[in-house]
């Protein structure tokens, strides 16, 4: 089997779908090669996020990668959710084809795009080098 148990899961009930018209922060991100766009929504109330929504216009992986990402980083603090790496993502999901790796960075990107927004709109002061986007070898290619 191409994908696993995790994978379809996650793109047939996707956790967390939906738009946060309230949101704290607002992550967009894309990858023109692939076609997949994500646009990740946080809620953060003392440095914790609350809540966590995407929609995303792509692949099975795609949307599988995001719904698993929402649900690693809701509830943790903000500093755990710049943690999480693709890497994680694809070990909870059990496992992405190497092709759909990239899926698992866009997810990644997406979080930090978030979290970057956040900063941004409240003043905060950051490190940029955190947000320097990750090379995804599948995707420069």
């Amino acid at each position: 089997m191409l994908y696993s148990e995790k994978v379809m899961d996650h793109f047939q009930n996707p956790r967390n779908l939906g738009k946060m018209d309230d949101a704290d922060g607002i992550g967009e991100v894309g990858n023109a090669k692939c076609g997949d766009i994500m646009k990740m929504y946080i809620k953060v109330k003392d440095g914790i996020i609350t809540d966590v929504k995407f929609n995303t216009f792509g692949c099975g992986s795609a949307i599988a990668s995001s719904s698993m990402a929402t649900e690693m980083i809701k509830g943790k603090s903000i500093d755990q959710a710049l943690e999480l790496s693709n890497k994680a993502v694809v070990e909870a999901l059990d496992g992405l084809p190497t092709h759909k790796i990239h899926c698992s960075v866009l997810a990644e990107e997406a979080v930090k795009a978030a979290v970057k927004d956040y900063y941004d709109k409240n003043g905060i002061t950051y490190d940029e080098q955190l947000f320097m986007p990750g090379n995804c070898p599948h995707c420069h290619e």
